[in-house]
Parts: C-alpha cells; structure tokens; sequence
C-alpha cells in the first residue's frame, strides 16, 4: 500500500480571505495614523498660534505701558485721527507717544532725567526748568543710542521734548503733532503740549522752541512716537511696529524704524475705556487650500 502524503496549502477562497482581512486592518490602521497625525497637526499649529500671539501682545503692552496717556490716538490715514477714547471699528492704526523709560531708569542709582521740576529754584523760570535730582548726561546716551544718532539732547537743534502731566483744559489730541506739517520756514508748529528742549548742565532743561506759560511740578521726557500698523490684504495683515519718529516735527510713523511684529493676522482691535486699553488679536495659519486654523487672544494695559 502507498503511503499518501497530506501537503499542506492555502485554498483559493482563504487566501482571498486572508487578503481581504489584510486590507482592513491595513484601512483601519491608516485611518488612525492618519488620525493621529492630523491631531498632531492642529496641536502643534495651536501651540504655535498661541505662542506668536502672547509674545507679539506681550511686546505690545510693554511699549504701551510707557504711553503718554492723553496723547495716545487712533488713525485712519494721514487726515484722519482721533483720541483713542472716541475711536471706533473704522480705526485700524493704534499710536501714541512714549516717554523715555530707559533714560528715566538711569543707571540704577541715579536717574537720567527725574521727572520733577523745581519750582522754587530761581533757574526755574519761563525759558527752563531744574530738574533736581536728575543726571541728563545718562538720559542723553541713551537716547541717543536708541534713536541711532537721530537725537542728541544737548544739541541746540534737539528734537527730544518734555510733556507735563496731566490735561490741559482745553484739551486737543492734535496739540502733541499729529497732524504738523514741518519744514525749515515753519515756525508755527501746533504741538503746545510738548515743549522741545535742550541740556544744559547736569539737571538744567532749556526750551527751545514754544515755552509754557505755567511750569508744572511734574514732567516726562519724550524723544519718539510709536504705532502698531496691520499692513496688506484684507483678512490677512503683518503687524507692524514703527518707532524713532517725531509728530512735534511733522514726522510721520513711516518716516520712523519699523520692525515686523507678526505675519498672518486677521483681526486687530483696540478700544480705551478710563486708562485701560483692551487689545484684541486674531492669528491665522494656513494649513491646508481650504482650512486655516485661528487663534485669539486679548490683553489689558493699564
């Protein structure tokens, strides 16, 4: 008798079988990665997203905390502005006037320039002010490394400037230069609340140009203006920081530095309610031809 050997093999129908089961798990696996990359994706542009916006937001209130408060203005172009305090949705330009922070914290003991007028010093008088305690030889290095050579305060020509607190009475956003139109024959610039000035000894400010007809006990120093400008498309903007300009002598934010802040912004709002200002900041990234993912946040200087 033969010995019948049994050959073991796939059928036709398991092996189909086999193929089939193959391919959805193959589907279903796929399926998951493609899952867990695509959750990959939106955390990891989300993390992103938020890191940008917090960062240009946190840049922005920091320069914001230096403001002079009353001169701060919205803007629609070259003709039109107006305090921040009446600015609506139509306002796209946020801008104001800072002091001079970095002079003002001198080298750590002493200050480069005090902020306090000496009333009752007698080289206190209509044409200047004392400022006791103040060291103007640190604030006039700094500021003239800040501005990159642009202002040197113990120039006869300085265009730094001193702003005392407080509102005038007859209060006019216009009055810090906003709209002045500067050139070598014009002697009639419309900046009353900002008073140009010159160092003249260690603690001595000479002014230069207009003077006030009352002195007041305290005083900031300022030697540029600052503007957050969304520039391009609308719905997808740069956000634009300009600085190292003078409106008191008819510059404008364009005639000034400028550093790119943030790419891809879709929404930038401000509104000032007492002192406060609320920012709002809305950052977008391209994932996909069709699919952005967007990101806001708000902040509130005071």
């Amino acid at each position: 008798m033969k010995n019948v050997k049994n050959h073991l093999a796939f059928t036709m129908i398991e092996l189909i079988f086999v193929i089939l089961v193959l391919g959805i798990v193959a589907a279903i696996g796929s399926s998951i990665i493609a899952k867990i990359y695509e959750s990959y994706i939106y955390s990891r542009s989300i993390n992103e997203l938020q890191s940008k916006t917090e960062l240009a937001l946190t840049q922005i209130s920091k320069f914001l905390s230096f403001r002079i408060k009353g001169s701060t203005i919205a803007r629609i172009d070259d003709n039109n502005i107006t305090s921040l305090l009446n600015a609506d949705g139509n306002y796209k330009i946020l801008e104001w006037i800072g002091y001079d922070n970095e002079g003002f914290e001198g080298n750590g003991s002493n200050p480069g320039w005090s902020g306090f007028v000496d009333l009752s010093s007698n080289e206190t008088n209509k044409s200047q002010i004392k400022t006791s305690g103040s060291q103007l030889l640190l604030a006039e290095q700094s500021i003239y490394a800040l501005s990159n050579g642009e202002v040197n305060i113990s120039l006869p020509n300085s265009e730094a400037a001193i702003i005392f607190d407080g509102l005038p009475v007859d209060f006019n956003i216009s009055q810090y230069g906003w709209k002045n139109i500067y050139n070598s024959s014009n002697t009639n610039r419309k900046h009353k609340y900002i008073f140009r000035v010159q160092k003249s000894g260690s603690d001595v400010l000479k002014f230069i140009e207009n003077k006030p007809s009352i002195a007041f006990e305290h005083y900031k120093l300022t030697w540029s203006a600052y503007a957050i400008v969304p520039e391009g498309n609308s719905g997808d903007k740069n956000l634009t920081f300009y600085y190292n300009y003078r409106p008191w002598m008819g510059k404008k934010y364009s005639d000034g530095n400028s550093s790119a802040l943030l790419e891809h912004v879709s929404t930038f709002r401000f509104r000032q309610a007492g002192d406060t200002i609320r920012l709002k900041l809305c950052v977008f990234n391209p994932i996909g031809l069709d699919f952005n993912m967007t990101f806001c946040k708000e902040k509130v200087v005071f």
